[in-house]
């Protein structure tokens, strides 16, 4: 089931929302996990028995690491802790990765093992990620561990984040599971951040997700760069708007229930660096690595070489959890080879000049807009040739030939809005707006223009447009 959805929108929420509502307090995180359950098994249920195995085993190794650290047992509790990490990365590994490895196994020295033929769960690499950080979060004493199995599941089920994030941590939401405050006013902003999203991804993304299909089939060695450009710039644009829209609609989802969800993207593309660019970006996903990847191994705080090293496994690990290719890990090293040279080559004086930061900042973004293109190849070589054929390399002229008119008519209006909204300029709008004399009269208008965009892209769902979600298959 996705949020841009017809079903999920018109009769699935309405139905939650209105049983939450109507019960007594004491029942809500139950009606909550019922209802997560039944999204999650709608597509495929038999992996819903997945999800709970995973739950059931977390819950008890984080009860037996507690045990163990309050009785002062600190290498059992330690044990328990690897076994945890052991058995949520063999669980990803079995179904994300387990093909992958075998055809690579076959492939260089020509054995004929079968693969297994498992299919992936939708959202494993979030529920997987929020399960283990509340483990290791227990171990380090950071949060109490959670005894009640249901709230537990509730936790990692939850609906709103449970199949693309964002990744949301247990001290986040520790109190707000039995401690939460539902209002009008936070139900009312939930609504809105939800038909947001909504709009971002049935608009902007799913649109302009028809010339990417489209410009991605083509043989790149004969295809125009331009056509090529319009490709890779609305990948970039569509990637942001499927991600972020869906998570808006994930954090106004949390408020319509009570909950406080954190930001997960905030303007990336406006980025001054590719150190900022990941400070904007997929935010949660990031701060995992950091927290549980990145400080464990020394951060920064160790000598060059080793902070190198920390670099590249932080980064290969950021690559391979987007799925089992090659394109996923170069995408990854990309960051980590442009972050070494941003740490370790650009001198710090060179930083600080005005033209530096200009041409610094658009050299982040013509490489996030590369990287993307590997990230959304069908291979290593065919994204390479891509990114190279975008430049003229492949001996294609720049010519805005029928097939260019065409799409930018049909299509511009959707990515001028894409790259509009990926700055910051209505933000501001905004907030001069709010400060002014207008204030009264759009604080009546804006929640109406925010009810026409829903039901605008509510249009599109029941016209039938193209609607794909990049993320579920992470």
């Amino acid at each position: 089931m996705v949020f841009s959805s017809l079903y999920f929108s018109f009769f699935f929420l309405p139905l939650v929302v209105l049983i939450y509502y109507l019960a007594k307090e004491k029942y809500r995180n139950y009606i909550l996990l019922v209802a997560s359950l039944y999204f999650y098994s709608f597509g495929e249920p038999k992996f819903v028995f997945v999800m709970m195995a995973s739950i059931i085993i977390n819950y008890l190794l984080a009860i037996a690491i507690d045990k163990f650290k309050s009785e002062e047992k600190t290498a059992a509790a330690k044990q328990m802790l690897l076994l945890d990490i052991v058995l949520n990365v063999g669980l990803l590994f079995v179904f994300k990765y387990l093909d992958f490895t075998i055809g690579r196994v076959n492939s260089l020295f020509g054995a004929e093992i079968p693969l297994a033929g498992i299919v992936l769960p939708i959202g494993i690499s979030f529920f997987t990620f929020q399960a283990m950080s509340y483990v290791i979060d227990v171990y380090r004493g950071t949060v109490e561990v959670q005894k009640n199995l249901f709230y537990l599941a509730l936790y990692i089920s939850f609906f709103p984040q449970l199949i693309a994030g964002p990744i949301v941590r247990y001290s986040t939401i520790a109190d707000q599971i039995s401690n939460r405050t539902c209002s009008l006013d936070k139900f009312g902003e939930g609504t809105r951040r939800f038909f947001l999203g909504f709009a971002k991804k049935v608009i902007i993304a799913n649109n302009i997700s028809i010339v990417v299909e489209e410009v991605f089939e083509q043989n790149v060695m004969d295809t125009n760069p331009i056509l090529l450009w319009i490709g890779a710039i609305g990948f970039s644009l569509q990637i942001l708007y499927d991600f972020s829209g869906y998570s808006d609609m994930a954090i106004g989802l949390g408020k319509i229930f009570g909950f406080d969800f954190n930001e997960n993207f905030n303007y990336p593309y406006f980025a001054e660096s590719v150190t900022d660019f990941w400070r904007r970006w997929h935010m949660s996903l990031g701060q995992w690595f950091r927290d549980y990847v990145y400080i464990p191994l020394g951060g920064s705080r160790v000598s060059v070489p080793r902070h190198i090293i920390n670099l590249l496994v932080v980064w290969s690990l950021t690559g391979i959890w987007h799925g089992a290719s090659f394109t996923f890990l170069i995408w990854g090293l990309e960051y980590f080879f442009l972050l070494v040279l941003e740490k370790f080559l650009v001198h710090p004086e060179k930083r600080k000049s005005k033209i530096f930061k200009i041409i610094w900042r658009m050299f982040t973004v013509l490489c996030i807009v590369l990287g993307f293109v590997i990230f959304n190849s069908s291979g290593t070589m065919t994204g390479i040739k891509y990114c190279l054929s975008l430049f003229g390399l492949n001996g294609v002229p720049f010519v805005i030939d029928d097939t260019v008119i065409r799409y930018m008519r049909e299509y511009s209006p959707y990515m001028i809005m894409g790259i509009v909204f990926a700055t910051p300029i209505m933000k501001v709008a905004k907030e001069k707006i709010e400060n002014s004399k207008l204030a009264n009269v759009t604080s009546v208008l804006i929640p109406i223009g925010y009810g026409i965009i829903f039901l605008w892209s509510v249009s599109f769902i029941i016209l039938g447009v193209h609607n794909p979600f990049i993320y579920f298959n992470f």
